[in-house]
């Protein structure tokens, strides 16, 4: 048997079993004006991550650089979040399976990849994409990542944003946990990927090998770089799927 990549659970079984599941809400009833509601959370932000000369993105630039890091997943604070895909997948249409880690817990979680963003609009190139959350996530909702260029400034940007709310969740700790650190988890993960995308940006246009996430023998991807499962892993307490 192969090793596992996070340890607690066959994660090329569940990323697999993806396939079968739904968004876990109606996009129609979604926030779709940029406005929060009483059930809803709304958030954009974004973080400067390096600077070109005017006009078209630059080869290797720092536009460039930051679509990679963000193409792979790569931007992803591991001490918060990790993520599995197969190699090779479209980025349009794959499934994702997430662990969620909040001190000793693990949370395995699955969201999928449903439009891409690759368009130059009021005068700023920009590329990424969205995903969306699948039955059994904590959350409903949908969370975009593009790298933006200014075409008028040479400023490069990266871009959190989306929405998002609780989800069911069947366990009264879990559901309770969620309520009162929740919120601040997702608010910390922003700030921290956007914090990592300019230090790996930075340093890469400083002449330093751009980093890649690790790929098993099987063609599971494991993202973002660098991380590896601990041995006292299998002790940390795990939900599958939490949610509803």
């Amino acid at each position: 048997m192969l090793r596992q990549l996070f340890g607690s659970v066959d994660e090329a079984a569940v990323l697999d079993q993806l396939r079968h599941r739904q968004v876990n809400y109606d996009p129609a009833r979604a926030p779709q004006d940029g406005r929060a509601d009483g059930h809803w959370h709304v958030d954009s932000g974004d973080m400067v991550i390096g600077r070109e000369p005017p006009g078209p993105p630059v080869p290797g630039g720092a536009w460039e650089t930051g679509c990679a890091l963000v193409g792979q997943y790569e931007f992803a604070d591991p001490r918060i979040v990790r993520a599995v895909y197969r190699r090779g997948s479209d980025l349009t249409g794959r499934d994702m399976l997430l662990e969620g880690r909040f001190s000793g817990l693990r949370f395995y979680l699955g969201v999928r990849v449903t439009a891409l963003i690759d368009e130059t609009r009021d005068a700023e190139r920009a590329w990424g994409w969205s995903y969306q959350t699948l039955q059994g996530h904590l959350e409903q909702g949908r969370l975009s990542y593009e790298v933006i260029k200014d075409l008028a400034t040479g400023r490069v940007v990266f871009r959190v944003s989306g929405y998002s709310r609780m989800a069911p969740i069947s366990s009264p700790v879990v559901r309770w946990g969620f309520r009162l650190f929740g919120r601040r988890t997702q608010q910390r993960f922003y700030l921290a990927i956007q914090r990592r995308m300019r230090r790996l940006v930075q340093a890469a246009l400083r002449g330093e090998p751009l980093p890649a996430p690790a790929v098993r023998t099987d063609g599971l991807v494991l993202a973002p770089s660098g991380t590896r499962p601990h041995p006292l892993e299998r002790l940390a307490r795990f939900w599958l799927h939490p949610g509803r």
